[in-house]
């Protein structure tokens, strides 16, 4: 897993401006930082400038765009967790939170249909 896509908090909120609203002018972001998050000038541009170095934004001509998906933030966040607090199974992930909630019919549906389509995709790579 690449760790630039692992971001702090702060940092995916920041991103979180620039996903929502890219391309935006790195002025603009400045003040929206300012609006949701009660940052100053002087952190954001800190932030972006991290970000940057790190291949998560680019700045160029004062327009900032991601050059990272937020899915792809999420999907290295989300296997971090299964591998530290998981040792890497999903089905244990999985019974957790069947624990703590229970499923709507909707969302039954839905793992259903990826679990289908994991199953399908397995059976294809053992061929």
């Amino acid at each position: 897993m690449e760790n630039r896509l692992r971001l702090h908090e702060a940092e995916y909120r920041f991103a979180c401006l620039v996903w929502e609203s890219e391309p935006i002018g790195s002025g603009r972001l400045a003040q929206r930082a300012q609006e949701a998050l009660g940052w100053k000038r002087s952190t954001s541009y800190t932030v972006l400038k991290k970000l940057c170095q790190r291949g998560v934004l680019v700045n160029e001509d004062a327009q900032v765009r991601a050059l990272v998906r937020r899915e792809a933030v999420l999907q290295a966040e989300a296997l971090a967790l299964l591998d530290k607090g998981f040792e890497g199974s999903l089905a244990q992930l999985v019974a957790l939170c069947l624990g703590a909630r229970p499923l709507t019919k909707k969302e039954c549906k839905q793992l259903k249909r990826l679990l289908d389509q994991a199953q399908e995709q397995a059976g294809k790579k053992g061929s």
